[in-house]
């Protein structure tokens, strides 16, 4: 055991150093803050995740999980001590469903990831939540996503989580109708929400306007003390640079008339033409 956890410190650092050397880290940056203090992060891999590695030194895949979870403790203790906040990556809870041969049906998923998830908050244990942001996501891969598991369907999984914030995708063609599934589920008192609101899927730039209106949408069923506006998933590597500048410029400006929007400085509009124009927001 002591061996196969060497290992698995091992493949951590070596994670840490390839994405030093790609840059990525420079795009996972932070969430547009609508209500909330500005805080850093750093991001880590669940258990789940990492268990996607080749299993060498374990009897059982139970064993291997749990392993990560006892290893990846120390790296996430080693983040939110230095009074940052963690960032857990987590794209297996969602995107193993499609990978399973014969599919399963969702109870038997719900119970495959539950080990997942018990490993996870083992690996949260003794850190404060509101130092812990969980994210799920389909996987950055472009193609139809036509076979994804439903948020519905692993929303309550995902709220199980020891986190204070849950960040998912909500901007691309294939989920950015599941709003909707907050309209059925309680957001845990304390508890916030970071919906993506522009996409790593396209290289359409969305509008500030549509990114207000997603932004109001997740307010008006949470509060809008409970909503962070931010992006699907990382959006290095994925599509071009300026394109990405240009997707968090848009970001920040949707934020900014959300706010606006749903603030007492809100002045009728009386335009009497096509396009909006927000004279609180100018200068």
């Amino acid at each position: 055991a002591d061996h196969g956890k060497a290992f698995l410190r091992t493949a951590i650092q070596q994670v840490l150093l390839i994405e030093l050397r790609m840059g990525l880290s420079v795009l996972r940056g932070q969430p547009i803050v609508l209500s909330h203090q500005f805080a850093q992060q750093d991001a880590a891999l669940s258990p789940g995740s990492a268990a996607r590695v080749g299993n060498v030194f374990y009897s059982t895949d139970e064993g291997h999980i749990r392993a990560w979870a006892e290893v990846l403790h120390e790296e996430n203790k080693a983040i939110t001590d230095a009074g940052l906040i963690v960032q857990i990556d987590d794209p297996s809870i969602a995107e193993s469903w499609d990978q399973i041969n014969p599919e399963p049906s969702v109870q038997d998923y719900l119970r495959f990831q539950q080990i997942r998830v018990d490993a996870l908050n083992s690996a949260l244990e003794g850190i404060p939540a509101e130092q812990v942001r969980f994210h799920l996501c389909w996987g950055s891969w472009h193609g139809p996503h036509t076979t994804d598991l439903e948020f519905k369907d692993i929303v309550g999984l995902m709220l199980e989580i020891q986190a204070g914030a849950y960040t998912f995708e909500a901007a691309n063609a294939r989920h950015a109708h599941e709003w909707t599934v907050w309209e059925d589920v309680e957001l845990p008192t304390g508890k916030l929400i970071i919906p993506g609101c522009v996409s790593h899927s396209t290289n359409v730039v969305e509008h500030p306007e549509l990114v207000a209106q997603r932004i109001e949408r997740f307010a008006g069923l949470v509060g809008k003390e409970n909503v962070i506006a931010s992006t699907d998933c990382g959006l290095g590597g994925r599509i071009h640079p300026q394109i990405a500048a240009a997707k968090l410029e848009s970001l920040a400006e949707g934020a900014r008339i959300a706010a606006y929007l749903a603030s007492p400085r809100r002045q009728p509009f009386s335009q009497n033409g096509i396009f909006r124009h927000y004279p609180e927001l100018d200068g």
